[in-house]
Order: structure tokens, then C-alpha cells, then sequence
């Protein structure tokens, strides 16, 4: 949570300020789950300014962090420095978003739009999920480790990364059968003894 009282709500006031929060878990990861993300407990740089406006707070600001996570291609750990900007208004519950009095009187009132706004709530507002909005738009779908990683071999999952010159040699399905048939053949006559002249001279 972030205190605004010191902005007050005099319009054009301005704060900046720094601040160092640890990464959520669960279900508010900031990441894709199962791709990649700021691991739990990690931590997260925030560079904020506050802005005091007719209908609220304007929060600009900009998120460091270091993602983890694996290459899509050759699936690899791989580690992701992170830097998400991000821009939300945070409007105070009693005006509207035209920084007129709201003429809502009780919190059951149904107004277009509500659900998508957020509010500062007694002098403070929560940024996490803003944060994580901003972190998961500014994460690859799919990560790499580099952009020209080979990947695996299909054949035998081999990190081709690692062996440049790896391949297997193309047999054609068709002679395969034939192929083994050969090959069993030929070890049978390896296995057969050679009789030779021993044989004629008995003759």
C-alpha cells in the first residue's frame, strides 16, 4: 500500500519517491505461470511519481525486476532483466472520473465503468495489481535464450546449441525393413565357420 496523504488533494502537488517490494506468489504471480516470472519473495525496484489531479492520484512509474524462467526452444533456465512502465489513475471514491462530486451515496450504487476503476482508499491505494499487469505485458510470451537457439533435436531431444554438427543420417522408411534384413544377414555369415580346400581334399 502507498500513502498519499502527503500530496494531499491540492491539484498539481507531486511526489517521487523509490521504494523496494518483494514479488507475490500464488495466484497474483508476476508472470505467466509455468513460463516465466518474478519468483516469489524476489525483488522489485519501483520508481513512482504521484500526481495529484482533480479526480485523484496519477501514478507513473517503472518496475525492475529479473525474471526466471525456461527457453521455449532448447528449455534451458534462463534469467530476464525487466524493466515495465506503467501509468494508472487512482480516483478518489467521492468524484467522478471528471473530478466532479459523485452523486453516488452508497457503495451498492451500479455505475458504467466502476469495476475498472481504482480508487485511493482512506489516503492510500494498493499498486500490486497494476504491477503485475504492467510486468506480464512487458514479458515475451515466448522466452529464449537467444534469438538464434536451434532448440533440440526432434529425433533424440539432443540441446543442438551444444553439438553444432549434430544429425542423423535420413533412412528412407520404405527400405528400413530391408535395411535390418541385411544387416541380420550379413551377421549370420559372419557366423558361419568357412570350410575352404579342407573340404576338396577329402575328395
Amino acid at each position: 500500500m502507498f500513502d498519499t496523504h502527503e500530496l494531499g488533494r491540492r491539484p498539481g502537488a507531486m511526489q517521487r519517491l523509490s521504494r523496494t517490494v518483494e514479488a507475490p506468489g500464488g495466484d497474483g504471480i508476476f508472470g505467466i505461470a509455468g513460463v516465466i516470472g518474478v519468483p516469489e519473495g524476489a525483488e522489485v525496484r519501483l520508481d513512482l511519481r504521484l500526481e495529484s489531479v482533480m479526480e485523484g492520484v496519477l501514478v507513473t512509474g517503472t518496475a525492475h525486476a529479473t525474471a526466471e524462467g525456461e527457453c521455449v526452444r532448447c528449455l534451458e533456465p534462463l534469467d530476464l532483466t525487466l524493466d515495465a512502465d506503467f501509468q494508472e489513475m487512482f480516483s478518489y471514491p467521492d468524484v467522478d472520473d471528471r473530478g466532479r462530486p459523485s452523486a453516488r451515496q452508497d457503495d451498492t450504487a451500479d455505475e458504467e465503468g466502476e469495476e475498472d476503476r481504482l480508487f485511493v482508499e482512506d489516503g492510500l491505494f494498493d499498486l500490486e495489481p497494476v504491477l503485475r499487469d504492467a510486468v506480464v505485458l512487458a514479458l515475451p510470451m515466448q522466452p529464449v535464450c537467444r534469438e538464434d537457439c536451434p532448440g533440440l533435436c526432434s529425433e533424440c531431444g539432443v540441446r543442438l546449441a551444444d553439438d553444432p554438427d549434430h544429425h542423423h543420417d535420413a533412412v528412407d522408411i520404405r527400405w528400413a525393413a530391408l535395411q535390418g534384413l541385411a544387416e541380420t544377414v550379413q551377421d549370420g555369415e559372419k557366423d558361419v565357420p568357412r570350410r575352404g580346400g579342407d573340404d576338396s581334399q577329402e575328395k
